[in-house]
């Protein structure tokens, strides 16, 4: 019943990693998850706006949806703008580019 909820609303209801455990943290990145799944920005920013353990949401939450939309749901300049990834996970090694 939470689906039609605001983010902050979902945030308080089932907690946003403020209190450092899975129970307060894992609840709501699967929420987010399901609300933008197509959409892995909006995914993170609703992470980052609502406060609480925001690095771990957005891993967690982006993890999901970009396992549901692969590398190419992260934003083109997200992806341009990151550490290079290592030779081993290179596409020409066959990883994920």
């Amino acid at each position: 019943g939470l689906l039609d909820r605001t983010r902050e609303e979902a945030a308080y209801e089932l907690g946003n990693g403020a209190r450092v455990l899975a129970q307060d943290t894992v609840p709501f990145c699967v929420w987010v998850a399901a609300r933008h799944l197509g959409d892995y920005e909006r995914a993170v920013r609703d992470c980052v706006a609502v406060g609480g353990d925001i690095d771990t949401t957005a891993a967690i939450t982006g993890g999901i949806v970009a396992a549901h939309t692969g590398a190419e749901g992260v934003p083109r300049a997200w992806r341009d703008a990151r550490e290079p990834l290592p030779g081993w996970l290179s596409p020409a090694a066959g990883g994920p580019g």
